[in-house]
């Protein structure tokens, strides 16, 4: 049975066409997101050493993904990895496509 963590990450990451799992102190996680933000880009950006249950979020997160690690982004519902996952995509010219598919460019 699901945990109620899982439920509540299965719950933003499907309320969001574009969710980063974030800490503000995370170097990789402001990195991410001014790529996103140079892109224009809207996102939701949970920074799970500011809300409540953030440690529990982030376990939630190691089920869901197998990634324990920030930032942790999903695009319509999928995790697509973090920051180096991300810079790949966007140097392969894939980053840009996808954003558009889930309507979030």
């Amino acid at each position: 049975m699901a945990s109620k963590f899982v439920k509540q990450v299965e719950q933003i990451v499907t309320g969001s066409p574009l969710v980063i799992f974030s800490k503000t102190t995370c170097g990789y996680c402001a990195r991410a997101k001014s790529l996103l933000d140079s892109m224009k880009v809207t996102f939701n950006a949970v920074e799970l050493n500011q809300i409540e249950n953030g440690a529990e979020v982030q376990n939630a997160l190691k089920e869901i993904t197998g990634q324990r690690t920030v930032p942790n982004i999903f695009i319509k519902g999928k995790s697509i990895g973090g920051c180096d996952d991300i810079t790949r995509m966007h140097q392969q010219g894939k980053l840009e496509e996808r954003l558009k598919e889930a309507g979030v460019i």
